[in-house]
């Protein structure tokens, strides 16, 4: 094998889709089914809705698109509903924790399954951390908005935006631990904080219109300026050196690139897909789930941007306080300022149910590429709660780490890219399993696949270059970094390479038999046994027509009436009995013993055309019978007493009168004991014995 091939083998391996969802596979669907539909909205919901929808339309409004902020709301909604459409199909055929991970481990292989999955725990893993210092921010202003005494020494550890940070610290360990001991007060909190921030939200909007003034959201467009140094994108740079043009804000390029960072605000409805393993009917219930969470979304923060901007106005914003949330700076300055205090609490609610949700994504995103080996392998081991807890505890230690030493608020828009990335695998996904697996069962289906899912990948690209050059080289530096850990470690763990390595089970292979004399008829039993035409067979190998010892076919009797005889004498069948005492007593006397050896009657009459099977110089004949396929309740047999006749059962094999039981009268030919036909006699020592159970006993 060359060195392609061999990494073709290791990198390129696909991941079957039974495989993925463990219809093959026992042990693969291990977490606890808790979700419905309406769980899953509200696990949407409560990372979608953050601190974003109370500033991002305000801030984007005031330095990038002006009024026209609300077209880019729509835009940014529109791409995330084309890529919310994909991960409902993907989700409706291999629902389980990976989300995009697992996706693109199906449809593209175990090394792009790793980068989009990589992705992932950046972005994951950044947003928890970010969002643990802003909640910090936020719970310390809104103290100091209902004027709660902070000692100093307090004052120095929280609130802050670099360093240690007591809050962030404390609200990370809080979520950490509900989720590590399975506690349903974790589903049961975010369904209470999803709905008291619903309810602020609506408050904000009604205040909002109030105070709404028209000629606020005048010019819709305003005129188009050159962008401040510093915030040139990719787009920028590439139309720079083309064109050699400048940035610029405002206006209609201002509109299209205030998409991208309000696309971050949507950011969270992708998330719905890493709790399919733990979603009762998945395939219907999740993808539900992901368009409905997102269409609510859009509308949320769609009414908040509308109600601020005309509250405010594009102008009004460059007066509003600094040092406070801008929104209830906005709310101060036109004397609403009550109202500040109560979007303070609803901010850090919603904050608290976003760092909820994003951790319970990234331990499944880890449970997942650990379960494939990507990662090691006791990550993915269930705690006696029935959760991930080695994942999640992993995964709340980095993100504490990350929170208190890295200056995580310079880092936002990495969360953006990321997302991104893994929004672009998704829809390119749908295309390939739509080529490689066009019959797989698709609960859901993406409307005009093709079309579709191309034009999400051009409105995703679009979106990516439109993020900053140096957002663009972190990603870089953390994608080759991930890279070198899959080909040191994940390439030579995974479980798809121990199972496509492990050598095929043996199987015993039969050797070929003789071909049969002229007549047909099954083997002779006299032949040595185990001995065949190469030799002998394997261990539990018998050869075609032989039977084990003790086994009679059923319908064979030695005699003058066996089929395919040599001497061409016809199969005769057998004579009817003149003791008719049940349906197979042919030949028997009303006693139950057979008739005298040699009447016509008599099956078990000696053959003169069949030398005896014993007769030690006698040649032995292929279509006798084996010595041991006798009637085993014959006189003699194993089951028999002999010639004396004392056996009080009788002696034929199906016995019509089993047990005392008699049917003399011929209606019910098996008897009218609930014993059955078949049952096997046992040896008769003068006392009555239970007969030995059976398959066919009743």
């Amino acid at each position: 094998m060359t060195w392609d091939m061999r990494m073709r083998n290791n990198m390129f391996r696909r991941l079957p889709v039974e495989r993925a969802t463990g219809r093959l596979y026992g042990g693969r669907h291990r977490l606890r089914v808790v979700y419905r539909t309406r769980d899953l909205v509200v696990l949407g919901l409560g990372v979608m809705i953050g601190s974003g929808i109370f500033k991002i339309a305000g801030e984007q409004a005031a330095s990038t698109a002006g009024p026209g902020v609300l077209i880019s709301f729509l835009i940014a909604g529109g791409v995330c509903l084309l890529v919310a459409l994909a991960f409902a199909e993907l989700s409706s055929i291999i629902p389980v924790a990976g989300s995009a991970y697992s996706f693109s481990y199906v449809a593209f292989g175990e090394v792009w399954a790793w980068i989009v999955g990589w992705a992932l725990v950046m972005e994951l893993l950044l947003a928890t951390s970010v969002l643990a210092r802003v909640w910090s921010l936020y719970a310390t202003q809104a103290l100091n908005g209902f004027d709660v005494p902070i000692p100093g020494w307090l004052g120095d550890l929280i609130g802050q935006q670099r360093g240690p940070d007591l809050f962030a610290l404390l609200i990370l360990l809080l979520i950490v631990l509900m989720l590590a001991t399975g506690s349903r007060l974790s589903l049961k909190t975010l369904w209470y904080m999803v709905l008291a921030k619903v309810i602020v939200i609506g408050l904000v909007i009604a205040t909002g219109l109030k105070f709404f003034s028209p000629g606020n959201l005048t010019p819709f467009l305003p005129p188009a300026r050159p962008a401040p140094e510093g915030d040139h994108t990719v787009l920028d740079a590439l139309l720079g050196a083309v064109g050699g043009g400048t940035p610029h804000v405002f206006g209609v390029w201002g509109v299209l690139a205030a998409a991208p960072t309000i696309a971050f605000a949507y950011v969270g409805f992708d998330l719905i897909a890493t709790a399919s393993e733990e979603t009762e009917d998945a395939p219907r219930k999740v993808p539900r789930g992901i368009i409905t969470a997102l269409l609510a979304a859009v509308v949320l923060y769609a009414a908040v941007a509308f109600a601020l901007v005309g509250m405010v106005g594009t102008s009004g914003f460059a007066r509003l306080n600094p040092d406070k949330l801008l929104i209830a700076a906005a709310f101060d300055s036109v004397g609403a300022g009550a109202m500040g205090k109560l979007v303070d609490v609803g901010v850090v609610l919603a904050l608290t149910t976003v760092i909820l949700v994003l951790l319970i994504s990234l331990t499944r995103v880890i449970f997942s590429m650990s379960r494939d080996g990507l990662l090691p392998r006791p990550l993915a081991s269930m705690s006696r709660y029935k959760v991930p807890s080695r994942a999640t505890l992993l995964a709340g230690g980095a993100a504490v780490a990350m929170s208190q030493t890295v200056d995580v608020l310079t880092l936002e828009q990495l969360v953006v890219i990321g997302a991104l990335f893994a929004f672009l695998s998704v829809p390119a996904s749908v295309l390939a399993l739509r080529r490689i697996q066009p019959d797989l069962h698709r609960p859901f289906r993406v409307p005009a696949a093709p079309f579709t899912a191309a034009v999400t990948i051009l409105a995703v690209g679009w979106l990516m270059v439109n993020l900053k050059v140096q957002t663009w080289v972190y990603f870089g530096i953390w994608m080759a970094l991930g890279l070198a850990l899959y080909m040191v470690y994940g390439r030579r763990k995974s479980q798809m390479k121990l199972l496509l390595d492990e050598p095929p089970p043996e199987r015993p292979v039969a050797a070929r038999l003789a071909a049969p004399p002229p007549g047909g008829g099954p083997l002779s039993a006299q032949s040595p046994p185990g001995a065949g035409a190469s030799g002998p067979y394997p261990p539990g190998v018998r050869p075609i027509g032989e039977y084990p010892p003790g086994v009679q076919p059923i319908g064979e009797y030695p005699g003058p009436y066996q089929p395919g005889r040599p001497d061409g004498r016809p199969a005769a069948p057998p004579p009817e009995s003149p003791y008719p005492t049940g349906r197979y007593s042919a030949g028997r006397q009303a006693s139950g013993q057979f008739a005298p050896p040699g009447s016509p009657a008599d099956p078990h009459a000696p053959d003169p055309y069949t030398p005896a099977p014993y007769a030690p110089d006698s040649p032995p004949d292929p279509y006798a019978p084996p010595p041991y396929s006798r009637d085993p309740y014959a006189s003699g047999g194993p089951y028999g007493t002999g010639a004396s006749g004392s056996d009080q059962y009788g002696s034929g094999r199906y016995r019509a009168d089993s047990y005392g039981g008699s049917d003399q009268d011929g209606d019910d030919p098996y008897g009218s004991e609930p014993h059955g036909p078949y049952e096997a006699r046992p040896p008769h020592d003068g006392e009555h014995q239970e007969p030995p159970g059976g398959r066919h006993r009743r």
